[in-house]
């Protein structure tokens, strides 16, 4: 079974300096048919204007992973740490029992394009944390890449919950699969371009949550790129 959540109707929030748009109930949009889908809460796709972004602010007993797809995106929290991530670069930070961080576009030029994804965690009180990596694009090309889990595998981030991302770019007419036990549950998020999941049609933006599939085929119409978020 799969129910598509089309790009067009999620949530937005537009101001001067920032577009977002929420696949769930954020903030000020609240819609009570897409809370969230199993442990996943939050993907926002964030778009950043130069030299802007948001000051600092808390967070609690959530997994936050920050994937960036254009531009480049500073960081600074109150664990000291102290970054820019830059396109194709991937954050996972345990908020714990209490972090405060501010992200802001890293450029004066550029636009910062990039999803925030939150994830419910196993357990909560937990010593906030933070870690970061690159995934170059040529090391996933035609194949599914693990970039968090749970338990690091693979030289992925680990994250507080047993949930795997995973990021695939895909040529035009290439075709990626991945199974999926009775037990789980997937998402589906096209990233970049357009693409058939299990004969469905999704475009960039689109979501899509998958049960009681015993695999996910996606192939792609046009050059993609998509993350796959396998949960129980």
């Amino acid at each position: 079974m799969i129910n598509v959540r089309p790009s067009g109707q999620r949530g937005r929030t537009r101001m001067d300096w920032l577009d977002s748009r929420h696949t769930f109930s954020f903030a000020e949009y609240s819609d009570p048919e897409h809370v969230h889908f199993r442990d996943l809460r939050v993907i926002n796709d964030d778009r950043i204007e130069p030299a802007t972004g948001f000051g600092p602010h808390p967070h609690r007993d959530m997994e936050i992973i920050t994937y960036v797809l254009d531009g480049k995106l500073a960081h600074k929290d109150s664990l000291g740490t102290g970054s820019v991530l830059s396109a194709g670069e991937v954050q996972v930070m345990s908020a714990g029992t209490g972090i405060t961080h501010s992200e802001t576009n890293g450029s004066r030029a550029e636009q910062a394009h990039f999803l925030q994804i939150w994830i419910l965690p196993g357990r909560k009180g937990i010593a906030p944390r933070y870690e970061q990596r690159a995934f170059p694009e040529s090391a996933r090309r035609g194949r599914f890449q693990a970039v968090a889990s749970p338990d690091g595998r693979d030289g992925s981030l680990r994250i507080q919950q047993d949930v795997t991302l995973l990021l695939g770019s895909l040529e035009k007419g290439a075709s990626l699969s991945h199974a999926l036990p009775a037990d789980r549950h997937a998402w589906i998020q096209v990233a970049r371009g357009a693409v058939d999941c299990n004969g469905v049609e999704l475009k960039e933006g689109d979501g899509a949550a998958v049960s009681r599939e015993e695999a996910i085929t996606v192939r792609a119409a046009e050059d993609s790129e998509v993350l796959l978020f396998d949960l129980r």
